[in-house]
């Protein structure tokens, strides 16, 4: 470790995307303060080329993620984090909210991101915060399909058609892997996390113009046909259990761990076993975090990483509080 500067808890100041689909929920009820119109995503904590997250207090404030990750190795990222990734961050992290629904998509996994873009793949998962009555999301198709009937549909323009339309509330969960069709619909506010990758391939954007643009934007089907997982599930959900003050196992993959605390008193956390850094999301109320003799305050909307040498640590609120945990598998 730097022998001039210690570790602590770390906050970033996001940062603001324009989206298309993008509404006004990240202001109003995140409380986020972006100037602009339509923001449909804040990236909480990213190292993506152009994109990288900078400190916002203490001793390191400034400093971009990228930054931090040079200086302090392994004791900001953990060993195992360090030995597989060397300084480059595994993960983004971000808010998203969808006033109209996102385009139909996919994500390529590691080997053809790497191949095609140089690039991680893009697994990720999504916490609902908050969503309308009739909010939906596409998740997986709905009935069997081969890259031939598939290509059918798609060059008749009834894509939709076999595209699994769930309806979605808050506290629902959903691990999206690469190769898995998706799309956000409107109406909702999500936390995601997924592997640190700026690849999407569109399928389908209800034949948009961009008013910024005066375009609609590229779709990529060629490319997405040689990663579309065609295998349907009778379940996209996850199930979780919701016991107060202790770790709830949301998603666990072989890119990130996820869990949720619902907390409502103080909760002595030790996470020695855990060889990397820990991101926590405050998806509902607020509490204080106390490391090293100094509290961090986290209210909902707000994101905060400890490092990985930071091993013991307390979660407090006299209220109940969501509070999303995630490190590197």
């Amino acid at each position: 470790m730097n022998a001039k500067t210690k570790l602590y808890p770390l906050q970033f100041k996001p940062i603001p995307k324009y989206r298309i689909w993008g509404g006004n929920k990240l202001n109003e009820v995140l409380n986020k303060g972006f100037s602009e119109e339509k923001i449909g995503e804040s990236w909480e904590i990213s190292d993506v080329k152009g994109d990288k997250t900078s400190v916002i207090n203490g001793s390191l404030k400034g400093k971009t993620l990228r930054e931090i990750s040079t200086e302090f190795g392994e004791d900001f990222l953990g060993k195992k984090v360090f030995n597989d990734f060397g300084v480059d961050f595994p993960l983004l992290i971000k808010f998203i909210d969808a006033k109209t629904p996102l385009s139909v998509q996919v994500h390529p996994h590691d080997d053809i991101a790497r191949e095609r873009h140089n690039s991680f793949g893009k697994n990720e998962m999504w916490y609902i915060m908050d969503a309308d009555d009739s909010a939906e999301i596409i998740v997986g198709f709905n009935k069997e399909l081969t890259k031939e009937s598939y290509s059918n549909y798609l060059e008749n323009g009834n894509v939709l058609e076999v595209l699994n339309k769930v309806n979605t509330k808050s506290g629902d969960a959903f691990y999206i892997p690469t190769g898995r069709v998706h799309a956000i619909g409107s109406g909702v506010l999500l936390a995601e996390i997924q592997q640190t990758s700026d690849i999407t391939y569109r399928i389908y954007d209800y034949e948009r113009v961009d008013s910024i643009t005066g375009k609609q934007r590229d779709l990529h089907n060629d490319l997405a046909l040689d990663v579309l997982d065609f295998n349907i599930k009778k379940n996209y959900n996850t199930e979780y259990t919701t016991k107060k003050n202790v770790d709830n196992k949301l998603i666990h993959s072989p890119y990130f761990r996820s869990n949720i605390l619902f907390i409502d008193k103080e909760v002595v956390k030790d996470c020695s076993e855990i060889d990397s850094f820990i991101i926590y999301m405050c998806t509902k109320g607020s509490l204080n975090i106390d490391a090293d003799g100094e509290a961090y305050f986290l209210k909902k909307g707000d994101t905060i990483l400890l490092p990985a040498s930071l091993n013991n640590f307390k979660l407090s609120s006299t209220s109940e509080v969501e509070l999303i945990e995630v490190y590197y598998s």
